[in-house]
């Protein structure tokens, strides 16, 4: 059976400790809790019990700190989930709180995937868009499903491009780089080449 090793007061958060088990930080606890159910250093637990206790205790205010996160801007499951662990939260807690928030509607990596690429598909191409939103824990359906309702990658190209070369004069080096600016924005090939002879650039440039 496990043991707890250390119980540290949070520096963050007074109120709230943090519980160690066999020399590693397992999760955050109310230091209430942590009383009640007399835990303390050197003592043998069982995991599966600690996560229970967790569970039925905190439930309410892992809820409450996911949905002031909510607030400030949409997240993923993935991000959701990682930020509960950061706070200290077990896997049984963050798998109640992202059920309530998936009822709610307030975690649905499709609206997510489709708004991020409405807003970043203003001066992105889709395969930057793609990669970005993986890194944020979209699977690749999603991904892909709001890539496929994209509209106005060329004209985001051009604009982007005219941005790039505004005060630049129209000379193959300027426009060599404004081809790799479009490229690193992760517009394809065809897409870069097509924005810049919208400007005037020679097919060979």
């Amino acid at each position: 059976m496990a043991e707890i090793t250390a119980i540290t007061p949070q520096i963050k958060d007074k109120e709230r400790c943090n519980i160690y088990v066999d020399g590693k930080f397992y999760c955050g606890l109310k230091l209430e809790t942590a009383v009640k159910y007399r835990l303390r250093a050197g003592e043998a637990v069982d995991l599966a019990h600690l996560d229970e206790i967790q569970l039925e205790n905190e439930k309410s205010q892992a809820l409450d700190k996911a949905m002031t996160h909510l607030s400030v801007s949409m997240k993923t499951e993935k991000q959701m989930r990682d930020f509960l662990k950061k706070k200290g939260y077990v896997d049984a807690v963050s798998d109640y709180v992202l059920e309530k928030l998936r009822g709610y509607g307030f975690v649905d990596d499709a609206e997510y995937c489709a708004q991020y690429v409405r807003t970043a598909g203003k001066n992105k191409g889709s395969r930057l868009i793609a990669l970005e939103l993986k890194r944020r824990g979209a699977g690749e359906e999603e991904v892909d499903s709001a890539l496929r309702e994209r509209e106005g990658e060329g004209d985001a190209a051009k604009i982007v491009a005219a941005k790039y070369m505004k005060n630049r004069e129209m000379t193959r080096e300027n426009l060599s780089k404004a081809y790799r600016h479009l490229l690193s924005k992760g517009f394809d090939y065809d897409t870069a080449k097509d924005a810049l002879a919208s400007l005037g650039a020679d097919e060979e440039d």
